[in-house]
């Protein structure tokens, strides 16, 4: 079903093209004074020569037969005749039109040719006078368009009687000529116009659109060159190009020899089959066959042989009806096969497109008859018009295929883009569950440390302050101590986990907070000679409370055994360390006593901890603790209690 729309809408298109070619046609008809009869008469000549400015009676040809216009002769070929390159054998045929009466050339002022055929030259003569003469190459000299010829309307011009029309071309080809118009600008004008378009300008627009696209084609080939059917557009819209260019061009001289451009035009017939069969086997991914060998076969044969590069080469203008004959059958053989390609392959562009190859084949004889003067010269051809309808169908192709890649990029964009979403939700879920793991193993980590600190500090006090009140060696004044020493060991696990944020000074700060008042009820001065120093950014409750042990446990030395008056709490930096140092004025105690050991390394371990040094210097004018904290350095260990 799917086959039988796109068909129906290139049909649809065409139809179309042709209906308005039919109405502008009809609407556009040529009016005025119609001719359709004439005097006829052939002369041999050799070579060409250039037309007389004025013709004499006694130069003309004698023999005069009447003829009706259109008038042609089908050619007869004879591969002998062009032997001699410089003077091949000519023919002279004079066409010889009568007015019924005589026009005034200010009232008529133009005449209309809608086309005539000579493989050489063409002069019109107006009572005898040279009106207008071709200046382009003799075989493609643009007879495909029709001629709009002004007369002469200066003042005093005579009125025209009599046109006669003097083509010369090789002897057995060419030499046509379709009936006459004689008009003012409304009656002729609008009908040399619009068979102008049809018969020329609109196979050359669509072939230049077509080449243009193909260029664009081309450009993103050289970006993938893996899709080669974008190289395959390309040369397909090139030769469509070169085939078109015999129905516009020839009314000026071309820059290149009529042999080259015949070449050209002929082969390219042949091209487009060749190129037409790979762009069908490239659509329906079918392995060449000896199709393809055939095809290509025939292709290199006929451009090798029209090749005007050897003197014995074949003139391509002689040999068109056996190029287009053979086109004609590798077309059939083309279209036949894609067809049944297509349909296995199911593929409805592909199915289009080669009924269209092989719709081409059939038409095309309708322009090879008119070629070849079997039909009305004053038809049209028909392959322009068909060949629009092909360009769509390529184009129709390669679009699709081009879309259908941008598609393919854009769903897999989107499959990407979903299965990052599904893969980042799964991390996100990953992440929550992971996070809520580590959450739950610090918190057991942090109940395990307040724990094993509230045993080894707050609880091994009250328990030993509970033995000795059980044995009955404790005073009130030890318990008040013991009891005073166990309330700040609680304050400072307390204090330890409020939030410091990299801030040293604060967490120094609060435990002069706690502290102060107790040294200032034992007679103990404090001063306090801290300054700012640098964010520590490894400092948390964990490491906080390691800092605030050690500073505890030098100032419970100092209240319980170092008989001082004052106590000096200061910071600095030194090496890029932290240094904070407490000292007393007391007595002073050897380091290397047992108890006293037992302190130190109590507080060496929970330095080491934090990665810090701690060093102790005591003399008889007092102690002095110094603690070095790293600013960069991070304690990778666990966090002893």
């Amino acid at each position: 079903m799917a086959f039988y729309k796109l068909l129906a809408r290139y049909l649809a298109a065409l139809g179309i093209i042709i209906a308005g070619a039919v109405v502008l046609h009809l609407v556009a008809q040529p009016r005025g004074l119609h001719i359709t009869s004439a005097e006829l008469a052939v002369e041999s000549t050799v070579g060409y020569q250039s037309p007389p400015a004025t013709l004499i009676r006694r130069a003309m040809p004698d023999d005069w037969t009447a003829v009706a216009l259109p008038n042609a002769a089908i050619p007869q070929l004879a591969l002998s005749q062009h032997a001699d390159a410089e003077a091949p054998d000519t023919q002279v045929t004079w066409y010889r039109a009568v007015l019924p009466q005589p026009v005034s050339p200010a009232d008529k002022g133009y005449l209309y040719i809608p086309r005539w055929k000579s493989d050489g030259t063409l002069a019109v003569y107006v009572n005898g006078e040279l009106q207008y003469q071709s200046h382009a190459n003799l075989q493609w000299n643009g007879s495909n368009r029709p001629l709009r010829i002004g007369f002469d309307v200066t003042e005093g011009a005579p009125p025209i009687n009599a046109i006669v029309i003097r083509l010369q071309h090789l002897r057995g080809i060419g030499g046509a000529l379709s009936s006459l118009w004689v008009g003012d600008f409304d009656q002729v004008g609008p009908a040399y116009m619009v068979r102008n378009l049809f018969q020329a300008e609109l196979s050359y627009l669509t072939s230049a659109a077509f080449l243009a696209s193909g260029v664009f084609s081309l450009l993103v080939w050289f970006r993938r060159r893996q899709e080669r059917l974008y190289l395959l557009f390309f040369l397909m819209s090139a030769a469509t190009f070169i085939r078109g260019l015999h129905n516009h061009l020839g009314l000026e001289r071309l820059p290149f020899s009529d042999a080259w451009f015949g070449w050209l035009t002929v082969n390219s017939t042949m091209w487009m089959v060749a190129i037409s069969h790979l762009f069908l086997i490239t659509v329906l991914h079918v392995r060449a066959s000896w199709i393809t060998a055939v095809v290509g076969g025939a292709t290199l044969v006929l451009g090798l042989a029209t090749l005007p590069l050897f003197s014995a080469a074949l003139d391509p203008t002689l040999t068109a009806p056996f190029a287009y004959a053979a086109a004609f059958v590798v077309c059939n053989l083309v279209g036949i096969s894609s067809i049944r390609a297509a349909w296995r392959a199911q593929s409805m562009e592909g199915l289009v497109l080669a009924v269209w190859v092989l719709l081409t084949a059939y038409l095309g004889i309708n322009d090879l008859m008119l070629q070849n003067n079997l039909i009305s010269i004053e038809g049209y051809f028909i392959l322009p018009f068909v060949q629009i309808a092909l360009v769509f169908a390529f184009f129709h192709l390669v679009l699709a295929h081009y879309l259908g890649a941008i598609d393919a990029v854009e769903n897999s964009n989107t499959l990407l883009a979903e299965r990052l979403t599904a893969r980042e939700a799964a991390l996100l879920a990953s992440h929550e569950r992971l996070r809520e793991i580590e959450q739950r193993e610090l918190l057991l980590q942090e109940r395990q440390r307040l724990t094993e600190d509230m045993h080894d500090g707050l609880g091994s006090s009250l328990i030993g302050a509970l033995r000795m009140v059980e044995r009955g060696r404790l005073d009130e004044t030890e318990l008040k101590q013991i009891l005073q020493g166990c309330i700040d060991d609680l304050k400072l696990t307390i204090d330890s986990m409020e939030p410091v944020e990299t801030d040293l000074l604060l967490l120094l700060g609060t435990l002069r907070f706690r502290l102060e008042p107790r040294l200032e009820s034992t007679g103990i001065k404090l001063n306090w000679n801290v300054r700012d120093v640098p964010p520590v950014f490894w400092l948390d409750h964990r490491y906080a409370l390691h800092i605030l042990r050690v500073l505890q446990e030098a100032f419970t030395n100092i209240i319980k055994h170092a008989d001082a008056t004052e106590a000096t709490v200061s910071t600095g930096v030194v090496a890029g360390d932290i240094v904070i140092s407490v000292s007393d004025n007391g007595k002073g105690f050897d380091t290397a006593a047992p108890r006293a050991g037992r302190g130190l390394a109590n507080q060496a371990r929970r330095a080491s901890a934090i990665r810090a040094r701690l060093t102790v210097e005591s003399g008889s004018e007092g102690t002095t603790l110094t603690l070095l904290l790293p600013i960069r350095q991070l304690a990778e260990d666990g966090v002893a209690g």
